[in-house]
């Protein structure tokens, strides 16, 4: 089972995991490990929120889907903090990875709900030290005041509710997503 990423208000995704205390499922509890170091688990196989390996990182869905879809993209070179860090030829192929996801959360996203606007793509690392990607599908029933403005601006108990954990409830659109990546 792949599990993303639950952050708390501008959330660090290398904090520390509670008993459910930020929302993930049952099946996501007592994986604090992989969730102190994504980008290790993921190089060695253990990080279960992984769709894809990608040509400079890994693919994985969020742990929090309040908007379905969501997907970041880790680097594979854990030393790296910022796009600025990689090589010019690691760099492009981060930037071709991340238009790669977006891609396919966009396509697999389209596909599952009418409502489905855009994506939104950001680098941000101001919570974590390492390099990442978030990509952000963007829905027409999203809340009028919000729907326009940055999905951090939404509440901060979106983060922590049980409701919007990765489930089994996101499996069809987690394969699509999966699929999608490895047609492009």
């Amino acid at each position: 089972m792949v599990v993303p990423l639950v952050l708390t208000t501008i959330p660090s995704l290398n904090r520390e995991v509670g008993d459910n205390d930020r929302g993930t499922s049952d099946t996501m509890r007592g994986m604090v490990d992989w969730r102190s170091d994504r980008i290790g688990s993921a190089l060695r196989g253990e990080n279960p929120t992984v769709l894809s390996r990608m040509p400079a990182g890994f693919a994985v869905i969020g742990d929090v889907q309040w908007l379905p879809g969501y997907c970041v993209l880790l680097s594979d070179d854990p030393s790296a903090t910022r796009l600025s860090d990689l090589p010019p030829d690691q760099r492009s192929a981060y930037l071709e990875s991340m238009a790669r996801l977006a891609a396919a959360v966009e396509d697999a996203c389209a596909l599952a709900d009418p409502a489905f606007r855009r994506v939104n793509v950001e680098i941000l690392g101001n919570a974590d030290d390492f390099l990442h990607t978030h990509i952000w599908p963007r829905y027409g029933w999203e809340p009028d005041d919000l729907v326009w403005r940055p999905v951090w601006l939404y509440p901060p108990a979106n983060w922590r509710d049980p409701s919007s954990a990765l489930g089994p409830q996101h499996d069809a659109l987690r394969a699509a997503i999966a699929a999608n990546l490895k047609r492009a």
